[in-house]
């Protein structure tokens, strides 16, 4: 099992006690805190993965650091997966985390990739779109690719929809040569 399936596993786990505890908000900004917190202090997920470490002291830490400050469940998760030495998959776990509860809302992320950086008149228009073609909210997560030469990239809810130049001047060349 990679990476990304132990922390879906781990993420799945943690939403269904959340959704249990109607805490699926408050747990996602717990998980928010502690992942800028990590991002702040790289050295703390060293001391947190490290063998050298007795557990014991690891998981004081943990509370040391965070117990009042995040909800008594995510201070758990926190623990186990210090445990099992899947600190480091803590960010994915909070990416599958948010895609279950952005689900959880009919809510859709759509990571859109564009040759120059969009205006936000054309953000709107683009969020707009989606979501009538979808029928979900949308949310948008917007950069820019120096690799396309015109035109942009959505993925949102596993599809691509691929509208940059490249694409078009492939197919045209498909065409040609058929």
């Amino acid at each position: 099992m990679n990476k990304t399936d132990k922390a879906k596993e781990y993420a799945t786990a943690l939403f269904t006690l959340a959704m249990e505890q109607g805490a699926a908000k408050k747990f996602a900004a717990a998980l928010e805190t502690v992942v800028k917190s990590m991002r702040e202090s790289p050295d703390y997920i060293e001391f947190l993965c490290a063998p050298n470490i007795p557990l014991s002291e690891r998981n004081a830490s943990l509370q040391a650091v965070f117990g009042g400050r995040i909800p008594e469940d995510v201070l758990s998760f926190l623990k186990l997966i210090c445990e099992k030495g899947r600190v480091r998959t803590l960010e994915t776990c909070l990416h599958e985390y948010m895609k279950l509860y952005n689900e959880s809302k009919s809510v859709s992320w759509a990571h859109v990739k564009s040759a120059i950086p969009l205006t936000p008149e054309q953000k709107t228009a683009l969020r707009l779109k989606l979501e009538k073609q979808s029928g979900r909210n949308v949310l948008l997560e917007c950069s820019t690719d120096s690799t396309l030469l015109g035109g942009i990239v959505v993925e949102m809810d596993g599809k691509i929809l691929d509208g940059s130049l490249r694409r078009r001047l492939q197919e045209v060349k498909e065409v040609m040569n058929s």
